[in-house]
């Protein structure tokens, strides 16, 4: 298991992933996005996006952590977020936000709550924004040098594994595709002569 930049050949895969959590990206850009894949089968696990608010006073929010059922509670999204706040570092962030109402899962990392009033002008116009879709959403936020991996989600990682391959989505037969190989058609390659 690794986690990497995301490509423009893994827009179809984010976006379908973002409605199916139901999580909204209103300024989708794949190139802000990581993504957490198995190395042996290539299998997309989880995914996140770093945002850059080109404010008067730019902020960066960690938003958009998601992680497929299959693969949830094998520390795959702590990779993600690790992932995150590095490249938040590499681009000049020293303080990483996020708002959500999931505060629980990001403290385990170092973010702590902020209230309202002490955020600065536009991690406070963020937050009410968010609100608007999550009442209970909160301000996070993360001096760099506070982020923590928790040693367990580290260790799970290192032997994640998909839940099971029965959950697996099926795979697509002619028929799905409205073609009966029974019937010969001038593409066929059953002929039989």
């Amino acid at each position: 298991m690794y986690v990497r930049d995301a490509k423009n050949r893994d827009e179809v895969w984010l976006l379908d992933s973002l409605e199916e959590l139901g999580l909204d990206d209103g300024s989708f850009r794949s190139r802000d996005y990581v993504i957490a894949l198995d190395e042996e089968s290539g299998e997309k696990a989880g995914f996140g996006r770093i945002r850059v608010h080109k404010t008067d006073e730019p902020f960066c929010e960690l938003t958009c952590v998601g992680v497929s059922e299959r693969w949830r509670g094998q520390g795959v999204g702590a990779h993600v977020v690790e992932r995150l706040v590095d490249r938040a570092a590499a681009e000049a962030f020293d303080t990483v936000y996020g708002f959500t109402s999931d505060h629980g899962y990001c403290a385990q990392f170092g973010f702590e709550a902020v209230d309202a009033e002490d955020l600065p002008e536009g991690p406070r116009q963020r937050l009410d924004r968010v609100r608007e879709v999550d009442g209970d959403a909160i301000a996070l936020r993360l001096d760099r040098e506070a982020f923590s991996m928790p040693e367990r989600l580290r260790e799970r990682f290192k032997v994640a594994a998909p839940a099971s391959a029965g959950d697996a989505e099926p795979e697509l037969t002619a028929e799905d595709f409205g073609y009966d190989e029974e019937t010969p058609t001038k593409y066929s390659t059953n002929l039989r002569r």
